[in-house]
């Protein structure tokens, strides 16, 4: 199985369980991974044949400006919209990183990573 990643997608959202979180806001990174079989459009040099990125990072888009107050639930939503958009793709997996969370200390950032297959 081949492989496209997406990485340093750069984004701004809403979520967080306070409800300054909801009205602040603060940056988030995002990484996608998608395996697909590749052999054909590597033969044909077509772009409809391929998982395109633009769609990935469009649905990581969509996904992220829907405030949740768990950035667990963003994930599982990006998860599922890849895997039901995108037929070509077998395994999905992202990462998204919360920047400056509102924690007691100084964390640059926090992350969920999830992986789904069909």
């Amino acid at each position: 199985m081949d492989r496209i990643d997406v990485e340093g997608i750069r984004l701004y959202g809403f979520h967080g369980c306070l409800d300054e979180e909801g009205k602040i806001g603060t940056e988030y990174h995002a990484e996608v991974s998608v395996w697909a079989d590749l052999s054909e459009p590597a033969q044909t040099d077509k772009l409809s044949q391929t998982v395109d990125y633009v769609t990935i990072n469009a649905i990581v888009e969509k996904e992220v400006s829907q405030r949740s107050k768990l950035i667990e639930t963003v994930v599982r939503r990006i998860l599922d919209h890849i895997l039901g958009a995108l037929p070509q793709v077998q395994t999905a997996r992202v990462k998204l990183s919360k920047c400056y969370p509102p924690i007691n200390g100084d964390v640059d950032r926090v992350s969920v990573t999830m992986e789904r297959s069909r």
